[in-house]
């Protein structure tokens, strides 16, 4: 499942995404995607839903 979501840039930070394309990604919702979950990893943010979700997982049944 996917969903398109519509967000604004400053013709700024459009000339930024267009000097990533290619490194992170081919178009400007590649880059942006990859951006954000380059993002989302940096922070941990991942990892520690993931560690949640196991945590849950795993815990007995009451």
């Amino acid at each position: 499942m996917s969903k398109k979501i519509q967000v604004s840039f400053s013709d700024k930070q459009i000339e930024l995404l267009e000097h990533l394309k290619g490194e992170l990604g081919e178009t400007d919702a590649d880059v942006v995607r990859n951006i954000v979950v380059a993002w989302l990893s940096e922070k941990s943010l991942i990892t520690t839903i993931v560690k949640q979700r196991i945590s849950a997982q795993n815990e007995p049944s009451k």
